[in-house]
Formats: structure tokens, sequence, C-alpha cells
């Protein structure tokens, strides 16, 4: 440092000076592309067909997804007793490497069976789920019970629209 002015040292270069990496001008970035997702369900009426049409994806109904089918499953339930009932077994799979080969458990996907609060049972058994793996929720939402899958999704799953590509 120079005595009294309280400025670096003066450096002195000779020839061309290049632009700092970060501001060169270079290829765009490449625009990453949503992943592909097969959704299954655990139950009958678990709201696959309505996921699959909201959010894009394959419909695997209640099987496994077939081999050109995308590999990375998000499974479907719903939030009554039945429904929770049947993800820990179907996690379990997946943990045990039982699952058919080449698929990934990306996720869990919790579809609302009723408008309103969780009674307590409930909940405690969705908080025994979400240690173990990503639980995404899907709230009550009437409309898609009308039939009418038009218009953004619910606001509550952000998230899972960010996930399935609905949100960019």
């Amino acid at each position: 440092m120079r005595a009294g002015t309280g400025q670096g040292p003066e450096i002195w270069l000779r020839g061309p000076v290049t632009a700092p990496e970060a501001d060169r001008p270079g290829p765009s970035p490449a625009r990453a592309t949503a992943r592909r997702f097969s959704w299954v369900g655990l139950h009958g009426g678990a709201g696959v067909s309505t996921l699959t049409a909201v959010y894009g994806g394959h419909d695997c109904g209640r099987s496994w997804p077939a081999p050109k089918a995308p590999r990375s499953v998000l499974l479907v339930a719903r939030t009554h007793a039945a429904g929770l009932n049947a993800v820990l077994p179907a996690v379990e799979l997946f943990r045990r490497g039982e699952a058919p080969h080449g698929l990934d458990l990306a996720a869990v996907v919790l579809v609302a069976d009723a408008p309103g609060r969780l009674p307590r049972p409930l909940a405690h058994r969705v908080r025994v789920i979400e240690p173990l793996v990503d639980v995404y929720r899907v709230p009550w939402v009437p409309d898609w019970r009308l039939g009418d899958l038009g218009g953004r999704p619910p606001r509550e799953t952000e998230p899972l629209a960010r996930l399935t590509g609905v949100l960019r």
C-alpha cells in the first residue's frame, strides 16, 4: 500500500487486458429440461389421472412404469387411513431395492381426501412418512372434483409444480 493514500499498490499491465471470466460473452446457458415422472397410485382413487392432467408426466395407474415410461416415480396416495397405510410398504420396496430395476423414487404425493385439516391420527401418519422421503401435499380442490382441471395449480402445490416443470 502507498503510504498515506489508503489505496492499494499501482499495478501496470502490458498487453491487452481480457475481461474477467464472468464478464466474457459465451454460449448462453442451456435451459433446464423438466424432469419426467411416472405417477403410480398406491390404491384405487388416489388421483393419478387428475395429477397427470394438471402436472404432466406419465399415468401408470396402479402399475409400475412400463420400460419406455419415465423411470422417476411419484407415488400417489389419498390422505385417508387406507391411503396413508399404503405409503410405507411402497417406500420400503425402494429402500430395500425390491422395486423394479431402474426405477427411482422421486417423492410421495399425498392428495387430500376431504376439505379441511387432517384428523390428528392421520396427521401423525404423515409425520411418520415425511422423514423417509420427500412428501408433496395437494389440498382439496373443489374444481377438480367437478372435472375442471384447467387453470393454475393451487398455490400450496408450487413445490410440486416446480418439480414437475409446470412452473418455470
